[in-house]
């Protein structure tokens, strides 16, 4: 699948969500969903700031959208989903996501697999820089276990 200039625009706009979290007190996790190539909701990690353990930036994202159909759209997320995230985005079958990084953490792309989900991993080194710059603080890293239940 080709890798075009607007999965990386689309990703922008995650990491600003993925910003926004960061400046509330929470993880650097942000995405975007997409319709015929416009954003039709946003979200990011609101475990911290709701004490809420399933509201991770995949989450929030499709807790916004409401209650739509998901077979046409497009979700762009910074980094790689965990089980709970791809087997979201697997039951709601998104036609597409796009992953802004896998490198500080694997996801659950197996999950997207047995879901037939088709994915992109962009490998995006804002995505990577903004993960790895978060976690290198300690007090981070403790919140960053605690999201993926360690």
């Amino acid at each position: 699948m080709a890798i075009e200039q607007y999965h990386f625009d689309f990703m922008a706009e995650a990491i600003r969500e993925a910003e926004k979290s960061i400046a509330q007190g929470g993880l650097p996790i942000g995405a975007v969903l997409t319709r015929d190539n416009k954003i039709i909701a946003r979200g990011h990690n609101n475990r911290v700031q709701e004490k809420n353990v399933i509201l991770h930036g995949e989450m929030s994202c499709l807790r916004n959208a409401g209650l739509i159909s998901f077979h046409d759209t497009v979700m762009y997320t910074t980094l790689s989903p965990c089980s709970m995230c791809a087997g979201a985005v697997g039951l709601f079958k998104l036609s597409l996501l796009v992953i802004g990084e896998s490198v500080t953490f694997p996801g659950s792309k197996d999950i997207l697999t047995q879901f037939a989900i088709p994915y992109i991993d962009l490998d995006d080194e804002r995505s990577i820089n903004m993960m790895k710059s978060w976690r290198s603080v300690p007090a981070n890293e403790r919140l960053w276990q605690g999201d993926i239940g360690n």
